[in-house]
């Protein structure tokens, strides 16, 4: 009989599949983490917190790793559905010179809104962004989904005059009294293109507030200057309350600029503008400090005016320094001469007081230092904020007293004049602000016009 030798043929199985088994679980596991993969990620962005008549949306997508294949944005509101935007991406072939390279990170933008959306109504809309990888034979697509709520709201907020007797000057300053809704995030006074925001009104009922606002010097047209309120959604409604707008075109000035004054005057501004281009002669060193450093300048004293307490700090009439002169007036357009040539036009703002030499210089009125420190064309200069965005600005001083923080009376000496800055001879340089726009300072020294236009609608303490 034949002879058969046990074990061997199954213990030789069980060695092939001991050495394959390994194989297909590392193959398994390769398999599914390159299937898997890392999943796209994804951002959806708004320009507001709420759509309204028209709302910038933006999705952010991004998968690094192997790239992305398609992403697409989505709009849904009840029963109905609209895609905003769709993308696909694929990846660069064996014989393009990007062989292999993918699309990372893309974005889609769309506006979603009653303008551009006409069957949305007021409530809740879905955005719903989806996102899928690169596929290929061992990855899969793995789409993702994010949604993200919003509230619909197409009509704007309530808006009412309260105040009368709104007479008001160009380049002058005003106050408002109104009231608006619960849905107004924003209101105040639109003068032109310039914005004074509103704060609520002391001692008053819910939704009352008032508006210390500005009048450019530049704006000449009383139609432009209108009560507003917004809602987080974009609604505005706006409307006229001026009884009378007063023109008054600014006056023209003409200055020779002597190479005496270039000299005193460019290198000590120079020095003190980190970043300054000192390159050219003097003459063009000083048209780009008159020019660009006085419209950064500007820009940094409308950044302060953020920094405004919420009570009035002032009192009465604001007082010009003692024993002074008025040598320049507010808005006055000044023509630069050099040699003869007309080389330069700016607009001198606030009024230049002259005095003694280096004579004491008082707080127009009680407030509090929000600024001390050389300030550019204005040389050594103090700024005061006096309260809900009303603030004054004390220019060219040889030395200054207070510093930033301080809380100061009217009258008392914060400094001492000079000829700092764009001066060229000693005095003050008083200018006053309302919300970072320069406004004309002589209302504010005038009793008469603060009781009539300023006490009779807020109470000042």
């Amino acid at each position: 009989m034949p002879s058969y030798t046990l074990g061997k043929a199954p213990r030789g199985r069980f060695r092939w599949v001991l050495l394959v088994l390994p194989l297909v679980l590392v193959g398994l596991v390769v398999w599914g983490s390159l299937r898997r993969g890392p999943a796209p990620g994804i951002v959806i962005e708004s320009a507001r917190p709420a759509v309204g008549t028209a709302t910038k949306i933006v999705a952010r997508f991004s998968e690094p790793v192997g790239g992305l294949g398609r992403i697409s944005l989505e709009l849904s509101q009840g029963e109905r559905t609209v895609r905003l935007a769709e993308q696909r991406f694929e990846r660069a072939g064996a014989f393009s010179p990007t062989r292999g390279r993918f699309t990372a990170n893309a974005e889609l933008a769309a506006t979603v809104g009653r303008s551009a959306q006409d069957w949305l109504k007021e409530g809740e809309v879905v955005l719903r962004a989806t996102a899928e990888r690169m596929a290929g034979p061992l990855r899969s697509r793995a789409p993702v989904v994010v949604e993200k709520r919003m509230t619909v709201r197409l009509r704007p907020p309530h808006l009412e005059l309260l105040s009368k007797q709104h007479y008001v000057r160009q380049g002058g300053s005003g106050v408002a009294v109104l009231r608006i809704g619960e849905s107004a995030v924003r209101s105040g006074v639109r003068a032109g293109a310039v914005e004074s925001l509103s704060f609520v009104l002391p001692g008053g009922a819910p939704g009352e507030r008032f508006v210390l606002f500005a009048i450019p010097w530049e704006l000449s047209d009383g139609d432009q200057v209108r009560l507003f309120a917004e809602d987080d959604a974009g609604n505005r409604v706006e409307m006229p309350f001026v009884n009378l707008f007063k023109p008054s075109p600014p006056r023209t000035d003409r200055l020779e600029l002597s190479e005496s004054f270039l000299a005193k005057v460019v290198p000590a501004i120079a020095s003190q503008t980190p970043g300054f281009d000192a390159s050219g002669s003097l003459l063009d060193q000083y048209l780009r400090i008159n020019g660009d450093v006085r419209r950064a300048t500007l820009a940094t004293i409308a950044e302060l005016s953020a920094d405004t307490q919420p009570t009035f700090l002032w009192r009465n009439a604001f007082a010009q320094m003692p024993n002074t002169q008025r040598r320049a007036g507010f808005a006055e357009n000044r023509t630069y001469l050099y040699q003869g040539k007309v080389v330069d036009h700016q607009t001198h703002l606030g009024l230049d007081l002259a005095s003694t030499e280096h004579a004491p210089v008082p707080a127009a009125n009680a407030g509090r230092v929000v600024f001390a420190g050389w300030l550019a064309i204005y040389g050594n200069a103090v700024i005061i904020d006096h309260g809900y965005g009303l603030m004054s600005l004390y220019g060219h001083m040889a030395s200054l007293s207070v510093k930033a923080g301080d809380v100061v009376s009217k009258g008392q000496q914060i400094g001492n004049s000079g000829s700092t800055g764009l001066a060229g001879g000693d005095h003050l340089h008083l200018e006053i602000f309302v919300q970072g726009k320069s406004v004309d300072p002589l209302e504010w020294l005038d009793e008469h016009w603060i009781r009539d236009n300023i006490a009779t609608k807020v109470k000042v303490p």
